[in-house]
Formats: structure tokens, C-alpha cells, sequence
């Protein structure tokens, strides 16, 4: 860690009980920042930690942080459905909504619970609907219906540009350093448009469609017949994005709030699906821009 890791924590603590403050006295600007200070150390940190991709190991680095945890005082529920998740996660599945809910951080004190608060705080009496919830990721923060669709057009666009020009010896190479290839991330764009499209599809026939979950990610170097090139996998990518915006297209405003039952996630409205799979694709963009922008340079 840069500098001395007692400074650096306790400014990262002091960020965090300032930002608090800051929101007490409604300088609700001010604290956004210093939020943003704390969240932008800690992700400086982290971004060189090499943690292990290995199922088993990275399995091993979950019961160490459990491990690490329970002799600081963390809530035994969460732990313990850590504890359920890594399980899941060491028999090759993803762990489902009933093993790991949602967990509910009191902005106060701290205080976790992975029940829906309904009464304050037993720490320090806060009013239970001040509690923060944690979802699995930025992705639910549903985008507006336009703002969705428009995304799902730009992406095809975006890595057209991305692979203009490549070889499929350039799409098929991995990287130094046993990432994915070119070639693998076009099938996970493929693969997940296409659960999109089958979502899409299940909430226009059912009232309340039961979502299984997907391991797509699995699924990227895991064809089990020689696939076609690149360039087809991107085609028929491109192929099925069109078919799904036309029919969001056709979907009224109330259309894009219906629910579903996802078995990772829990409930999710059609609008924090679409925004979902919107969302995610744009960090893949970076990979194939790093390995696109590595064979042209080699090339020269």
C-alpha cells in the first residue's frame, strides 16, 4: 500500500464519518465527494491486488475474509451466508436469493442485518427506512426506458468500430496474461444478448415469469463444437440486439415495469433487466479495445 497504511486508514475512516456528518447538516454535495474520496482509495488499492480467477483459490480468498471478519465484530448472519455463497461458489452454481439476501446497512452506526428492517435501529435508534440496501451491483440502478434502448443500439456500433480490421488469428489470440480472447468476449455477448431476448420475450407472455440464473461468463470458452469465426459470432450478436429492440420498441411505458422472479436476485422489474445487460456489456468494451489497440501496435 502507498504511504503509511495507518494514515490511509484512518483518512479513509475519517471520510467516512465526515461524509456522515456531512449529511446530517444536509450538505449533501459535500459528502457525495467525500464519499467518492473514500470509495476512489480504497479502489486504488485494490485495482493491482492480484486475487485468483481459480474457483477453488478464489473460494479459499472468501473464507479468509470471513475468517479475517469475525474477529471484527461483523454481523454472523452476513457471515454465515458468505460462508453459504463461497459454498455455492466451490460446487460451480450461483448462490441464490434464499442463501444470499440482500443485506441492509444501517447508515448510522453501521449496524448489518440481512432482514429488511422494520423497526430503528437497535444500535442507534435509526428509523428503519434509512437503511441502505445492498444490491449485487450498480447494474439494478434501472436506466430510464430511452436511455436503455439507445444504449443496446450503441454497443453492436461501438464493437464494430472496436474490431475493424482484425484478423481472426487477432480475435482468437489471448492475452499474456490467460484472459479472455477477442473471440471469447464476442460469445459472452452473444450468449447474454441472447438470455436478454429470452427475458424480453418471457415477460411479454407471463404476468410474473420465474428468471433462472445464467453462469454466461462459464460459458465463454466452454463451446463444445469448433464455432463459427468472429465475425459471425458478432453477426449473429448484432442480429439478435436488433430483434430485441424492436420488440422494446413496441412496449408501452407500463410495459417496462412489469416483474419477474430472479432466482439470484430476487424480484427485478423488466427495466432493471434491460438496464442489466445494457450496463454490463460497456465493461466489456475495455477488454476488447486493450487487445484490439495490442495486436495493431504488434503489427506495425
Amino acid at each position: 500500500m502507498s504511504g503509511n497504511r495507518s494514515n490511509w486508514a484512518d483518512t479513509l475512516i475519517h471520510l467516512f464519518a465526515l461524509a456522515s456528518r456531512l449529511e446530517g447538516e444536509g450538505q449533501y454535495n459535500l459528502a457525495k465527494l467525500t464519499r467518492a474520496a473514500a470509495d476512489s482509495l480504497c479502489r486504488r488499492e485494490t485495482h493491482p491486488l492480484d486475487i485468483p480467477s481459480d474457483t477453488n483459490k478464489l473460494t479459499a480468498e472468501v473464507q479468509k475474509a470471513i475468517e479475517a471478519l469475525s474477529h471484527l465484530n461483523v454481523n454472523a448472519d452476513l457471515l454465515s451466508a458468505m460462508k453459504q455463497g463461497a459454498e455455492f461458489m466451490a460446487q460451480g452454481k450461483l448462490s441464490p436469493i434464499t442463501a444470499t439476501p440482500h443485506p441492509y446497512v444501517c447508515r448510522g452506526c453501521g449496524y448489518a442485518t440481512l432482514v429488511p428492517p422494520a423497526k430503528p435501529c437497535p444500535t442507534c435508534g435509526a428509523f428503519a427506512e434509512t437503511f441502505q440496501k445492498f444490491m449485487p451491483n450498480y447494474w439494478f440502478d434501472a436506466l430510464q426506458p430511452e436511455a436503455a434502448w439507445e444504449r443496446l443500439r450503441q454497443t453492436p456500433l461501438v464493437v464494430e468500430k472496436l474490431i475493424a480490421g482484425l484478423s481472426d488469428e487477432a480475435m482468437n489470440q489471448s492475452p499474456s496474461d490467460g484472459g479472455w480472447a477477442i473471440r471469447n468476449t464476442l460469445s459472452h455477448l452473444r450468449d447474454a444478448q441472447g438470455v436478454l431476448d429470452f427475458r424480453v420475450d418471457l415477460f411479454l407472455k407471463e404476468a410474473h415469469p420465474i428468471l433462472e440464473s445464467k453462469a454466461v461468463f462459464a460459458w465463454a470458452k466452454n463451446e463444445s463444437e469448433r464455432p463459427p469465426s468472429p465475425r459471425d459470432i458478432f453477426e449473429t450478436y448484432r442480429a439478435s440486439r436488433a430483434e430485441t429492440l424492436r420488440k422494446l420498441e413496441s412496449f408501452a411505458p407500463s410495459d417496462w415495469e412489469r416483474v419477474g422472479e430472479h432466482e439470484e436476485f430476487g424480484t427485478v422489474t423488466l427495466r432493471q433487466q434491460v438496464s442489466y445487460f445494457a450496463a454490463h456489456e460497456s465493461t466489456h468494451l475495455s477488454q476488447i479495445e486493450a487487445q484490439a489497440v495490442h495486436w495493431r501496435s504488434e503489427r506495425r
